[in-house]
């Protein structure tokens, strides 16, 4: 009851949505769930079809077809595969991924930080260029990468991989820590000068951890590039002892045969290791690609 002697009327308790008392199968999304469903089985088929053949025997592949459960499974596959130069193929891209991403990480992260702390017409003309880069695909000027690498004396070895594709990895690595770092305040970048630090400290106590981040991103990304590359290994090596795993992959169809089990088999054993990485780096990589700066 108010002062005034009216008495207030307490309205009711708001009753609960109609829609929590509804059943499961009327609230549930139906077409979006079949989508989800059918998606899943997009992806999980291949994956069961990669895993089942190379525990079966060429001959079972052969007789019960893609799709069978592997009855008696073996690893019989699996050491065709280490016997052969497998191990080989696999030091060679590993030496080459992490070549390419050391070389990316350290030209992006410099060239990214001269671009955001140094603003004239020059800084801004150079960002431009790496940003023309990302335009023009390597099938185009893979005849004059060809005639560079030659009048190097690079051709056949894995030098010729690597500088190719860390230059083609460099602009999209510039452009990500570019955005990273102009994240940082500029108060902070003044405490350093006053400080006394120079150009060289402010990178490496400030902008390098603040950005750690973007440079992961820039790391997985030259990597997964330079795992996955096929072109620049094909045109420029030629040996057995410069090949990596892709051209190894498409060597074992013609040593195979028709053995896709091994062939299977050297495909799972060249995934695993870059998918391990990319597990281990996938947080970084996600807060990279957002724009986080790792702060």
């Amino acid at each position: 009851m108010d002062p005034g002697g009216d008495v207030k009327t307490v309205p009711p308790a708001t009753a609960r949505p109609a829609s929590r008392h509804r059943p499961l199968w009327r609230r549930a999304n139906i077409p979006a769930g079949a989508g989800a469903a059918l998606w899943l089985a997009i992806v999980l088929i291949p994956l069961y079809i990669l895993v089942s053949a190379t525990l079966r025997t060429r001959e079972d592949y052969l007789e019960r077809g893609a799709f069978a459960w592997p009855t008696s499974p073996s690893v019989e596959s699996y050491r065709r595969v280490l016997a052969g130069d497998f191990l080989t193929y696999l030091l060679n891209t590993v030496v080459v991924t992490a070549a390419c991403a050391a070389l990316v990480v350290v030209l992006a992260v410099t060239v990214a930080y001269s671009v955001v702390r140094t603003r004239n017409e020059a800084s801004r003309r150079v960002f431009q260029l790496f940003l023309l880069g990302l335009a023009i695909p390597s099938q185009a000027v893979i005849i004059p990468v060809y005639l560079i690498i030659t009048e190097l004396n690079f051709y056949d070895t894995l030098a010729a991989v690597i500088l190719p594709t860390a230059a083609f990895a460099l602009p999209v690595g510039v452009l990500i820590l570019v955005g990273t770092m102009r994240d940082i305040d500029e108060e902070t970048y003044e405490s350093m000068a006053l400080d006394g630090a120079g150009p060289l400290r402010t990178l490496l106590n400030l902008t390098v951890p603040m950005s750690r981040a973007g440079i992961a991103t820039v790391g997985v990304f030259s990597a997964l590039q330079a795992w996955n590359g096929f072109l620049f290994p094909f045109l420029l090596t030629q040996s057995r002892d410069t090949r990596v795993l892709t051209l190894g992959l498409y060597d074992y169809v013609g040593e195979f045969r028709v053995d896709v089990p091994a062939l299977l088999a050297a495909v799972v054993l060249s995934v695993v290791p870059i998918f391990a990485a990319y597990l281990l780096a996938r947080r970084q990589l996600v807060n990279g690609l957002m724009g986080v700066g790792g702060r």
